[in-house]
């Protein structure tokens, strides 16, 4: 029997409408709409098409755009000086960074410099940190779109046997931090994983996000697994994913494609965390402005995340309002 193909560009488009709707009402609670400041250093095209369908994306659900766009040849330091600029602007809810950045530019003591209540790609220390340690914060926009499609199809993560192969700092590392959180027996592989196909094999949800083209095949799947395929690779002019798709769907149980698979929720999760961060801020002043004892930032993060869990419910159960 063939898999069942997971919808991304369905449950993305359940989130963009949530997001839209939480954040007028947002807008019509405090008279602040939150913003986005994508920064793109340099002319990468890639980066360029990226970072317009971002902005396009936020601008459709209401969030205001604050794109800042700095030559190549920018240093370090003018980097560094558009960040603390957006960090001071009150106006400005989210940053994002746009990876890669041009050679001679660090751009993990850039990413470092992120506020992280504005850290919206989830990359800054104190949210990796947050998110190991379970704590309340903003979490990478690609692993929460795939733990987002996991619920969308109610797939089960409690006690289940997830592999992810690939360890990257984006992507295999803090999904395996949200499936620990999710109670799951979370296996993470890599390019010195022993008897891959065999470690595999065992999962009951299988993520592949390491960049290689088809490397997953049936031999890698249990039958009636759930296989995520976060890849993107182009092979002759044609979008591939990390998975032997049409192999693969014949033993799986529920599959994503590439394209339209995990891609369309990374956009969608960017806007669920603009929001998130800008009611995170919003609440940690409140808060501040009826109360100087300690613990301010802890209370305000903890009601972010109620919201932002009260949400991901609603998208998962198909609910508009």
């Amino acid at each position: 029997m063939a898999a069942r193909v997971i919808d991304g560009k369905a449950v993305a488009e359940r989130v963009r409408a949530r997001v839209a709707e939480d954040l007028e009402r947002f807008v019509e609670r405090t008279g602040r709409r939150p913003g986005l400041a994508t920064i793109l250093v340099g002319d990468d095209p890639a980066s360029a098409v990226y970072v317009a369908s971002k902005r396009r994306q936020c601008v459709a659900v209401g969030i205001a755009d604050h794109h800042r766009h700095l030559d190549a040849s920018a240093t370090q330091e003018e980097v560094a000086a558009v960040i603390d600029e957006c960090n001071a602007n009150p106006e400005v809810s989210g940053i994002l960074l746009q990876l890669p950045l041009p050679k001679g530019l660090n751009a993990s003591a850039l990413t470092a410099r992120i506020k992280p209540d504005k850290d919206v790609d989830g990359l800054t220390p104190v949210s990796v940190g947050r998110l190991w340690q379970r704590a309340a914060g903003l979490r990478p926009c690609t692993p929460l779109g795939v733990i987002a499609l996991l619920d969308a199809y109610e797939v089960p993560l409690s006690g289940a046997e997830v592999v992810v192969v690939g360890r990257s700092e984006l992507v295999g590392r803090p999904l395996a931090g949200l499936l620990l959180a999710r109670d799951a027996t979370v296996t993470l592989c890599h390019s010195r994983t022993r008897q891959l196909p065999a470690v595999c094999a065992r999962a009951d949800v299988l993520i592949a996000a390491v960049g290689v083209p088809r490397l997953i095949g049936p031999a890698h799947v249990k039958p009636g697994a759930t296989v995520i395929d976060v890849g993107i690779n182009r092979i002759d002019g044609k979008l591939v994913g990390d998975v032997d798709f049409e192999e693969v769907a014949k033993r799986a149980g529920l599959i994503t494609p590439v394209p339209g698979g995990v891609g369309p929720m990374t956009i969608a999760m960017l806007l669920a965390n603009t929001l998130a961060a800008a009611q995170l801020q919003e609440e940690a002043e409140s808060v501040a402005a009826g109360s100087a004892g300690e613990g301010v930032q802890e209370r305000a993060l903890s009601n972010a995340l109620t919201d932002a869990k009260r949400m991901s419910e609603a998208v998962a159960t198909g609910e508009s309002g």
